[in-house]
């Protein structure tokens, strides 16, 4: 997963507009026939393009200038100039584009195929024949093109999925994932195994499924820069449910579920309106006695299951709470978007 890349900096800039013609027909019968400046070309739009098949920045990588062309000028018997070339920026579902200097973000793209213009060429300016009128036969002047936009442009990718798990490293959430969908993430006995975010379909009833998204591992101070810090806390934000996963053998369930809540609250307290589920994984090495005594210490607003990845218990529980989960989410943003009549 070295490939993976969801940030770069780019130098981008749109084209010039082309300057209008100054200029006048000149017949063999008549030396001044009139205006018939034409107006410049259009200069070259920055676009985005929603591409479904792309899951990482790496393609523009190496591109440290995406220049489009000025548009042409004007010329003589009314010839408008030439656009410019637009340059298509294909990127993968979840990107976003930031200016370096403000921070604003400009745009958004979310959709198969969606192409949003996110720095337009100037406007090419108008010949001298547009500003011909009856009481202005022989306009001596033409507009020049506007300038094309130019600066840094940060482009950022938040992994688009239904299901996030979070947890600490070590929890267990690379084995779920690769329990209940085809992804083949690395496992092995140490923190931090995870470095990339990990995606996964779910496959569940009827032939429905949802994606999952198994993340890098959060410690205390991840938003402060400890750990792998915050650059992956941003794919978070894309996930319509979190999915706390915590180990069976932690030495306080409680403590480590608020710890990672506080996490994403000092990073966006916005988190803190998605639903939250929680996972006791590795609990095939507790009795009914050891779950009943973990289940009074959790949360009782938080609903809670117990799963064991590799005894495949509670599997099918969880991707029921799961889909319920996704439901009523779906259901309130729903009631969110239809107008109030």
């Amino acid at each position: 997963m070295e490939n993976f890349v969801d940030y770069i900096r780019v130098f981008c800039k749109s084209g010039h507009g082309g300057a209008g013609s100054r200029h006048f027909m000149r017949t063999k019968f008549k030396a001044m026939a009139g205006p018939d400046g034409g107006d410049g070309g259009r200069g070259g739009h920055l676009i985005l393009r929603g591409n479904s098949q792309l899951w990482t920045l790496l393609h523009l990588r190496w591109y440290k200038n995406v220049l489009a062309e000025n548009g042409e000028n004007g010329s003589g018997d009314n010839c408008t100039g030439a656009n410019g070339k637009d340059i298509v920026i294909e990127v993968p579902l979840g990107t976003i584009v930031r200016d370096e200097e403000t921070g604003e973000v400009e745009a958004e793209v979310l959709k198969e195929g969606e192409e949003i213009i996110f720095m337009p060429g100037g406007q090419g300016g108008r010949g001298n024949a547009y500003f011909k009128s009856a009481t202005n036969q022989a306009p001596e002047y033409a507009q020049p093109g506007e300038p094309g936009r130019e600066g840094w442009k940060l482009l950022e990718l938040k992994v688009l999925a239904d299901v996030g798990l979070v947890g600490f490293p070590n929890a267990g959430k690379s084995t779920l994932l690769s329990s209940i969908t085809a992804a083949k993430p690395k496992i092995a006995n140490y923190a931090f195994t995870t470095l990339t975010p990990q995606l996964g379909m779910v496959p569940y009833r009827d032939d429905k499924s949802f994606c999952m998204a198994d993340l890098p591992g959060i410690i205390e101070g991840a938003h402060e820069g400890k750990g792998l810090g915050h650059r992956f806390l941003r794919h978070i934000e894309r996930n319509a449910v979190l999915l706390f996963v915590i180990p069976a053998d932690s030495a306080d369930h409680l403590k480590e579920f608020n710890i990672l809540v506080n996490e994403l609250e000092q990073y966006n307290p916005e988190m803190l309106d998605k639903q939250f589920l929680i996972a006791i994984s590795k609990s095939d090495m507790l009795d009914d006695e050891l779950k009943a005594a973990i289940a009074e210490e959790l949360p009782k607003d938080v609903p809670h299951v117990f799963i064991s990845s590799v005894t495949q218990t509670g599997l099918q529980e969880l991707k029921d709470i799961l889909w319920e989960a996704l439901i009523s989410e779906e259901n309130i943003r729903r009631e969110e978007e239809e107008p109030e009549v």
